[in-house]
């Protein structure tokens, strides 16, 4: 999405100002935001014109629980590669988890192809703009949907990620950290804080984005430099601690999630297809490790051949 034109506001919230009664309403928390973000966004590629509907949705996919920093050049690498969704819907889905990388959670790659196969066959090729019509297709649920069509065609969506949900959960409900699953209760309160006006309601949506990712941060929040320190509850509470069930970490080190790694790791620098030999050296531990491989063929992102023999999906 392209960094929206500087609207019309004085500055930052006065940090001596009490939170205003219409917080709950949005009101006093966009300007301030969205005058933020004319300032500080990042320049993205995902963010400018030419990215168009496609870019954008890819972008949404491989930032799914994915740094930026890790995104980019697979990102970049992936649009010259494939800058219409009937480029990828041509390949074999195998290809999109070979140039997926070690961007994790490879099962992305297949829900993208499948995404693409959909928008190619449904839509003759481009991406819809209709929330229904995203919703729609395969591997795209109601973040992804809201976030393409905000993002891409400037509409009126709530568009709730971790960062979202982390602002939304100090500034208006005075608490640390959001559930560790989206509630109903966050749906209602990000749809109650849309601005009326579709323009703004995305700017907004980028805007309280950034600003989670990098202001209001899970760690080490920099409230000295966020646009509406003033009016958050969570600061004005004194910052109370999180009190909620403990939230969930990522450990990956000695996880099947590591041995998968491995074992596509082998699958996607190979030619043709590998023998089972050759898998068996990726982890030392043969129950995890057939575990893992069984894992792989189970969500489709490898095919047992005969004589033992394993190659990415083809068809």
């Amino acid at each position: 999405m392209t960094a929206p034109t500087k609207p019309s506001h004085n500055g930052p919230s006065d940090p001596a100002a009490p939170p205003a009664p219409a917080a709950a309403s949005g009101g006093p928390l966009h300007a301030p935001v969205v005058d933020w973000f004319a300032e500080h966004a990042r320049d993205l590629p995902w963010r400018r014109p030419e990215a168009g509907a496609w870019g954008v949705m890819v972008s949404e996919f491989m930032l799914q629980q994915t740094p930026v920093n890790r995104v980019l050049p697979v990102y970049e690498q992936w649009l010259a590669r494939w800058p219409r969704p009937a480029d990828l819907a041509a390949e074999a889905p195998g290809e999109a988890v070979r140039a997926w990388g070690r961007l994790g959670y490879p099962r992305r790659a297949l829900r993208l192809h499948g995404a693409a196969a959909a928008i190619t066959e449904r839509h003759g090729g481009d991406v819809p703009s209709d929330h229904a019509q995203l919703l729609a297709l395969p591997g795209i649920g109601e973040y992804t949907a809201a976030a393409v069509a905000s993002f891409a065609y400037g509409q009126r969506h709530a568009v709730l990620d971790t960062n979202v949900r982390r602002v939304l959960a100090r500034a208006v409900t005075g608490v640390q950290y959001p559930p560790n699953a989206t509630t109903a209760a966050e749906r209602k309160l990000a749809r109650t804080l849309l601005p009326d006006d579709e323009g703004v309601a995305a700017r907004w949506a980028a805007a309280s984005m950034e600003l989670g990712a990098l202001v209001c941060t899970a760690k080490n929040e920099s409230c000295h430099r966020c646009p509406i320190s003033g009016r958050c509850a969570w600061r004005l509470a004194g910052k109370p601690a999180h009190d909620g069930p403990p939230r969930r970490g990522q450990t990956y080190a000695g996880t099947d999630r590591q041995v998968r790694g491995r074992l596509l790791a082998v699958l996607r620098e190979a030619p043709g297809p590998v023998p089972q030999a050759a898998l068996d050296q990726v982890w030392h531990e043969p129950v995890q490790r057939a575990r893992a491989l069984d894992g792989l063929v189970s969500d489709g992102l490898v095919e047992p051949l005969a004589d033992g023999l394993y190659r990415l999906p083809v068809g």
